[in-house]
């Protein structure tokens, strides 16, 4: 490993499954020193303070003065954002931010593994993802040294989480429209792993693409059946219309616009087996196989309390 410089991870205090969080608590315990950059000062800033070697700074990701601030002094970045109708002005500003530091000698960027199907033209995909798509042209076009982390579905994506654990817990069904498309979600642990060795050896990854998968990939049916294992109990899956699956369980959840689009895209795409993805890419990247639904049910309080 190189001279040890200080590592920007952004995102730090939220995300789906708190990828940044993990990043930072893994860079911590190699000995690496981490500025964590967290959009609001709360509980979830605290717990990072209190991580040996970790900087906690509160800034806007879509603000130029927040981001140069936060990257003085590093040479290597995570840039990752949950979903917002603001991630592509975040982008262009880490990207610019980046620049004017002169010193970047790696810059992570989490995007999706939806990208690697997607084309200047194609409309099948939600406004996100084409945010994600010209985010890595933007990168591209910078000429920064670039790592494009696409993992498909996280695990931990309101999906599985708030909407199969739900059904699951109340009457053992998993109810969404994904027809018979396979799928192959990844563990945001895994994910953390990939993007914190990617960060430690920067002349290894730096300009490659990583497409992220679980091991393997499968229909609703089958991972119902692995539920209910899992679970001891009879677990089912239920397809449901997708008129019906989004007036009914997916909008009252109270979603913003973008992101109720970004979940309810993926649920098409699902259906017409976008997801459809196998890689080795995780194994290769940390040596260990990816994770599979016990680790998602050891962290759902509703999957818990839905065991027999």
């Amino acid at each position: 490993m190189s001279e040890l410089h200080r590592i920007l991870v952004t995102g730090a205090g939220g995300g789906t499954g708190g990828v940044g969080g993990r990043v930072v608590r893994q860079l911590s315990a190699q000995g690496i020193p981490v500025r964590a950059l967290v959009h609001r000062d709360d509980e979830r800033a605290n717990d990072l303070r209190a991580v040996a070697g970790v900087e906690v700074v509160v800034g806007d990701l879509t603000s130029g003065a927040d981001v140069a601030a936060a990257l003085d002094g590093c040479q290597r970045l995570y840039f990752g954002m949950s979903v917002s109708a603001d991630y592509l002005q975040a982008a262009a500003t880490v990207a610019a931010a980046a620049l004017d530091n002169g010193a970047i000698e790696l810059l992570v960027n989490m995007s999706q593994m939806t990208v690697s199907q997607m084309s200047l033209t194609s409309t099948a995909e939600s406004r996100h993802q084409h945010l994600h798509w010209l985010a890595e042209h933007m990168f591209g076009w910078s000429r920064l040294p670039v790592t494009e982390i696409r993992p498909t579905v996280f695990m931990e994506n309101p999906l599985f989480v708030m909407l199969a654990a739900a059904s699951i817990e109340r009457d053992g069904t998993i109810r969404l429209p994904f027809g018979s498309g396979r799928t192959s979600p990844v563990a945001t642990r895994d994910v953390a792993d990939v993007v914190a060795a990617v960060l430690t050896d920067p002349s290894r990854h730096v300009g490659r693409v990583y497409e992220l998968t679980g091991a393997s990939s499968r229909d609703i049916t089958a991972i119902a059946a692995e539920f209910s294992r899992l679970l001891r109990r009879p677990v089912r899956y239920v397809d449901v219309p997708f008129d019906e699956w989004l007036e009914r369980d997916l909008r009252p959840l109270g979603f913003p616009p973008h992101v109720l689009n970004h979940i309810a895209t993926m649920a098409r795409l699902h259906q017409q087996n976008r997801y459809d993805r196998v890689t080795s890419d995780v194994a290769d990247i940390t040596g260990h196989p990816p994770a599979g639904f016990d680790s998602l049910v050891s962290q759902t309080p509703a999957l818990q309390h839905a065991a027999a």
